[in-house]
Protein backbone atom coordinates (compact mmCIF):
# COMPACT_ATOMS: atom_id res chain seq x y z
CA UNK A 1 0.00 0.00 0.00
CA UNK A 2 1.19 3.19 -1.05
CA UNK A 3 1.46 6.61 0.97
CA UNK A 4 -1.69 8.85 -0.35
CA UNK A 5 0.11 11.87 -2.58
CA UNK A 6 -2.69 14.35 -1.76
CA UNK A 7 -0.75 17.56 -2.36
CA UNK A 8 -3.73 19.36 -2.20
CA UNK A 9 -2.98 18.86 1.58
CA UNK A 10 0.14 21.21 1.86
CA UNK A 11 -1.42 24.05 0.90
CA UNK A 12 -3.63 23.89 4.10
CA UNK A 13 -0.45 23.76 6.60
CA UNK A 14 0.47 27.74 7.21
CA UNK A 15 3.80 28.42 6.33
CA UNK A 16 4.97 30.47 9.09
CA UNK A 17 8.63 31.50 8.35
CA UNK A 18 10.60 30.63 5.57
CA UNK A 19 14.40 31.45 4.13
CA UNK A 20 17.41 29.47 2.77
CA UNK A 21 18.08 27.08 5.17
CA UNK A 22 14.58 26.76 7.66
CA UNK A 23 10.82 26.91 6.93
CA UNK A 24 8.80 27.29 9.66
CA UNK A 25 5.11 25.85 10.06
CA UNK A 26 1.68 25.49 12.21
CA UNK A 27 1.21 21.79 12.11
CA UNK A 28 -2.37 20.86 11.46
CA UNK A 29 -3.85 18.80 14.13
CA UNK A 30 -4.12 14.86 13.73
CA UNK A 31 -1.56 14.96 10.79
CA UNK A 32 0.99 12.71 11.57
CA UNK A 33 4.33 14.59 11.74
CA UNK A 34 6.39 11.39 9.48
CA UNK A 35 4.78 8.39 7.82
CA UNK A 36 3.53 5.98 10.22
CA UNK A 37 1.50 2.84 9.90
CA UNK A 38 -1.58 4.31 8.84
CA UNK A 39 0.18 5.93 5.54
CA UNK A 40 -1.97 8.84 5.56
CA UNK A 41 0.03 12.04 4.01
CA UNK A 42 2.18 13.62 6.86
CA UNK A 43 3.46 16.58 7.31
CA UNK A 44 7.30 15.90 6.66
CA UNK A 45 6.29 14.16 3.01
CA UNK A 46 3.42 17.31 2.39
CA UNK A 47 5.85 19.83 2.82
CA UNK A 48 8.43 18.64 0.36
CA UNK A 49 5.84 18.29 -2.07
CA UNK A 50 4.98 21.54 -1.49
CA UNK A 51 8.52 23.30 -1.76
CA UNK A 52 8.81 20.35 -5.32
CA UNK A 53 5.42 22.45 -6.35
CA UNK A 54 6.25 25.63 -5.32
CA UNK A 55 10.07 26.09 -6.98
CA UNK A 56 9.67 23.46 -9.44
CA UNK A 57 12.16 21.38 -8.13
CA UNK A 58 13.30 18.06 -9.73
CA UNK A 59 14.32 15.09 -8.12
CA UNK A 60 14.22 14.58 -4.55
CA UNK A 61 13.50 17.51 -2.33
CA UNK A 62 15.91 17.65 1.15
CA UNK A 63 14.00 19.05 4.44
CA UNK A 64 15.16 17.45 7.53
CA UNK A 65 13.33 16.52 10.60
CA UNK A 66 14.77 17.93 13.80
CA UNK A 67 11.75 17.39 16.21
CA UNK A 68 8.54 16.34 16.47
CA UNK A 69 4.69 16.58 17.47
CA UNK A 70 2.03 13.61 18.47
CA UNK A 71 -0.41 13.30 15.66
CA UNK A 72 -3.48 15.08 17.37
CA UNK A 73 -1.16 18.15 18.81
CA UNK A 74 -0.88 21.16 16.50
CA UNK A 75 1.12 24.27 16.76
CA UNK A 76 4.93 25.46 15.57
CA UNK A 77 7.42 23.35 14.40
CA UNK A 78 10.73 24.06 12.62
CA UNK A 79 12.37 21.94 9.51
CA UNK A 80 15.62 22.29 8.43
CA UNK A 81 16.00 22.81 4.73
CA UNK A 82 20.24 21.95 4.23
CA UNK A 83 22.42 19.47 5.86
CA UNK A 84 24.18 21.92 7.58
CA UNK A 85 20.95 23.75 9.13
CA UNK A 86 19.54 20.04 9.77
CA UNK A 87 22.97 19.42 12.32
CA UNK A 88 22.88 22.26 14.04
CA UNK A 89 19.02 22.46 14.93
CA UNK A 90 19.79 18.81 15.73
CA UNK A 91 22.49 20.21 18.32
CA UNK A 92 20.12 22.51 19.31
CA UNK A 93 17.46 20.20 20.23
CA UNK A 94 20.02 18.01 21.88
CA UNK A 95 21.48 20.40 24.07
CA UNK A 96 18.12 21.62 24.65
CA UNK A 97 18.29 25.06 23.51
CA UNK A 98 15.70 24.85 21.41
CA UNK A 99 12.89 26.30 23.66
CA UNK A 100 9.40 25.08 22.86
CA UNK A 101 6.01 26.29 24.62
CA UNK A 102 3.15 24.36 24.98
CA UNK A 103 -0.51 25.16 26.46
CA UNK A 104 -3.01 22.24 27.40
CA UNK A 105 -6.23 22.40 28.93
CA UNK A 106 -6.58 19.57 31.55
CA UNK A 107 -9.07 18.22 33.69
CA UNK A 108 -8.80 19.64 37.58
CA UNK A 109 -6.33 21.63 39.02
CA UNK A 110 -2.36 21.28 39.36
CA UNK A 111 -1.60 20.68 43.02
CA UNK A 112 0.73 23.47 43.01
CA UNK A 113 0.38 26.95 40.59
CA UNK A 114 3.86 25.98 39.13
CA UNK A 115 5.89 22.83 39.69
CA UNK A 116 9.16 20.45 37.70
CA UNK A 117 7.58 17.54 37.15
CA UNK A 118 10.67 14.94 36.84
CA UNK A 119 9.59 11.03 36.31
CA UNK A 120 10.69 7.70 34.52
CA UNK A 121 8.79 7.44 31.35
CA UNK A 122 8.77 3.27 29.81
CA UNK A 123 7.32 3.02 26.25
CA UNK A 124 5.66 -0.11 25.35
CA UNK A 125 6.30 -0.37 22.05
CA UNK A 126 3.58 -3.03 20.58
CA UNK A 127 0.44 -0.42 22.24
CA UNK A 128 2.55 2.53 21.54
CA UNK A 129 1.67 3.68 25.35
CA UNK A 130 3.95 4.94 27.80
CA UNK A 131 3.85 4.73 31.40
CA UNK A 132 5.81 6.04 34.67
CA UNK A 133 8.35 3.56 36.52
CA UNK A 134 10.19 3.50 38.92
CA UNK A 135 13.90 5.10 38.11
CA UNK A 136 16.08 2.54 36.79
CA UNK A 137 14.06 0.19 34.89
CA UNK A 138 15.26 -1.14 31.65
CA UNK A 139 14.74 0.98 29.00
CA UNK A 140 13.00 4.00 31.03
CA UNK A 141 14.18 7.40 30.20
CA UNK A 142 13.84 10.56 32.42
CA UNK A 143 11.15 13.25 31.46
CA UNK A 144 11.36 16.64 32.96
CA UNK A 145 8.72 19.34 31.96
CA UNK A 146 7.55 23.25 33.79
CA UNK A 147 4.46 23.85 34.29
CA UNK A 148 2.69 26.75 35.09
CA UNK A 149 -1.24 27.55 35.90
CA UNK A 150 -2.80 30.10 33.86
CA UNK A 151 -6.35 30.06 34.50
CA UNK A 152 -9.38 27.68 36.21
CA UNK A 153 -12.59 27.44 35.80
CA UNK A 154 -15.73 24.54 35.58
CA UNK A 155 -13.60 21.89 36.64
CA UNK A 156 -10.63 22.66 34.28
CA UNK A 157 -7.55 24.46 33.86
CA UNK A 158 -5.15 25.83 31.44
CA UNK A 159 -1.51 24.93 32.31
CA UNK A 160 1.80 26.62 30.57
CA UNK A 161 4.43 23.84 30.17
CA UNK A 162 7.59 24.18 28.95
CA UNK A 163 9.76 20.78 27.80
CA UNK A 164 12.78 19.88 29.28
CA UNK A 165 12.72 16.83 27.32
CA UNK A 166 11.42 15.34 24.34
CA UNK A 167 9.49 12.07 25.22
CA UNK A 168 7.06 10.17 23.66
CA UNK A 169 3.71 11.10 25.06
CA UNK A 170 5.73 12.95 27.55
CA UNK A 171 2.78 15.68 28.61
CA UNK A 172 0.47 13.93 28.51
CA UNK A 173 1.27 11.28 30.67
CA UNK A 174 3.19 13.54 33.35
CA UNK A 175 0.17 15.77 33.68
CA UNK A 176 -2.12 12.58 34.01
CA UNK A 177 0.33 11.16 36.23
CA UNK A 178 -0.13 14.26 39.14
CA UNK A 179 -4.17 13.94 38.63
CA UNK A 180 -4.46 16.47 35.59
CA UNK A 181 -5.71 14.06 32.46
CA UNK A 182 -5.65 16.30 29.16
CA UNK A 183 -8.78 17.46 27.77
CA UNK A 184 -9.62 14.70 24.73
CA UNK A 185 -7.31 12.42 25.37
CA UNK A 186 -8.31 8.98 24.22
CA UNK A 187 -5.57 7.04 25.05
CA UNK A 188 -4.27 7.89 28.51
CA UNK A 189 -7.74 9.79 29.72
CA UNK A 190 -10.83 7.11 28.25
CA UNK A 191 -12.24 7.30 31.79
CA UNK A 192 -12.99 11.32 32.09
CA UNK A 193 -12.80 12.19 27.99
CA UNK A 194 -15.52 11.20 25.94
CA UNK A 195 -14.96 9.78 22.43
CA UNK A 196 -14.51 12.23 19.20
CA UNK A 197 -13.38 15.07 21.80
CA UNK A 198 -10.03 16.36 19.70
CA UNK A 199 -6.69 16.42 22.46
CA UNK A 200 -6.31 19.87 23.87
CA UNK A 201 -2.65 20.56 24.08
CA UNK A 202 -0.78 23.14 21.52
CA UNK A 203 2.61 24.13 20.73
CA UNK A 204 1.85 27.81 20.85
CA UNK A 205 5.84 29.39 21.18
CA UNK A 206 9.05 28.21 19.42
CA UNK A 207 12.64 30.16 19.97
CA UNK A 208 16.00 28.94 18.57
CA UNK A 209 19.20 30.49 17.12
CA UNK A 210 18.98 31.25 13.44
CA UNK A 211 21.26 28.35 12.29
CA UNK A 212 23.38 30.16 9.80
CA UNK A 213 22.14 33.89 11.04
CA UNK A 214 23.27 33.16 14.81
CA UNK A 215 20.19 35.52 15.86
CA UNK A 216 17.56 34.22 18.19
CA UNK A 217 14.30 33.40 16.12
CA UNK A 218 10.77 33.25 18.36
CA UNK A 219 7.29 32.12 16.53
CA UNK A 220 3.76 31.63 18.11
CA UNK A 221 1.05 29.88 17.26
CA UNK A 222 -2.49 29.69 18.68
CA UNK A 223 -5.03 27.15 19.43
CA UNK A 224 -8.09 27.04 17.38
CA UNK A 225 -11.08 29.27 18.49
CA UNK A 226 -13.03 26.35 19.92
CA UNK A 227 -14.21 24.14 23.06
CA UNK A 228 -12.18 24.19 25.23
CA UNK A 229 -9.85 26.47 24.20
CA UNK A 230 -12.37 29.58 23.74
CA UNK A 231 -13.13 28.90 27.65
CA UNK A 232 -10.19 30.68 28.70
CA UNK A 233 -7.59 33.53 27.44
CA UNK A 234 -4.29 32.12 25.96
CA UNK A 235 -1.41 34.58 26.91
CA UNK A 236 0.96 36.01 25.40
CA UNK A 237 4.09 33.91 25.60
Amino acid sequence: MSRSNDVSGASQIPILFEDNHILVVEKPVNMPTQEDESRDLDLLNALKDDIKLRYNKPGNVYLGLVHRLDRPVGGVMVFAKTSKAASRLSDAVRTRQLDKTYVAVVHGKPPQPSATLRHWLWKDTRTNTVSVVREGQQDAKEAVLDYKLLGSQDGFSLIQIKLHTGRPHQIRVQLAAIGCTLYGDQRYGSAVNKPGQQLALWATALSFEHPTLKETMRFRSLPPMQRPWTEFTIPEL
